[in-house]
């Protein structure tokens, strides 16, 4: 019996650990997204080569995956600087993961690059490769949980 309750206990641990890994990477996601969305929405229409369109969605999704964290730090009352330190020790590796991915998809994907904002090929890319960015950082995102690492440290701010 007492093994049973130990067993449920383990997989409700790891159905728990998987939730929240799945939460933070949504939660990096949307950073992500609207700053890779910003970025290629802004250099595709000012007609930007490839690589200075890639240099700008990926510094804002920096920008846009910190913001969203530093907000909900700094409304649990925490200072500036320790919450600049949170942001940075939660979400680094997370969107840097992510980044990798999705703007590896875009840039592999035959003509993806070229596309224009009226090109649906454009906008389905985008999604595509976001989807497959939030599928491999997931568990990127669950192991630094694990680890006390990652989300798990803004979580106290919670």
């Amino acid at each position: 019996m007492q093994h049973e309750a130990h067993a449920h206990h383990h997989e409700a641990t790891a159905a728990d650990a998987w939730a929240t890994a799945v939460r933070a990477t949504l939660h990096c996601l949307t950073g992500c997204a609207i700053g890779e969305v910003l970025g290629m929405v802004i250099g595709t229409a000012l007609g930007w080569e490839t690589v200075p369109t890639l240099i700008l969605a990926i510094t804002l999704a920096f920008f846009f995956g910190y913001a969203l964290t530093l907000r909900g730090v700094l409304s649990a009352g925490v200072g500036l600087r320790a919450a600049l330190k949170v942001a940075l020790a939660a979400d680094t590796l997370s969107i840097a993961v992510m980044e990798l991915v999705d703007n590896g998809v875009i840039v592999l994907w035959p003509g993806a690059m070229d596309a224009e904002l009226a090109d649906p090929m454009f906008w389905w890319v985008l999604a595509i490769a976001l989807a497959v960015a939030f599928v491999l950082t997931t568990p990127v995102n669950k192991w630094m949980i694990g680890r006390g690492k990652g989300h798990a440290v803004v979580h106290q701010y919670h």
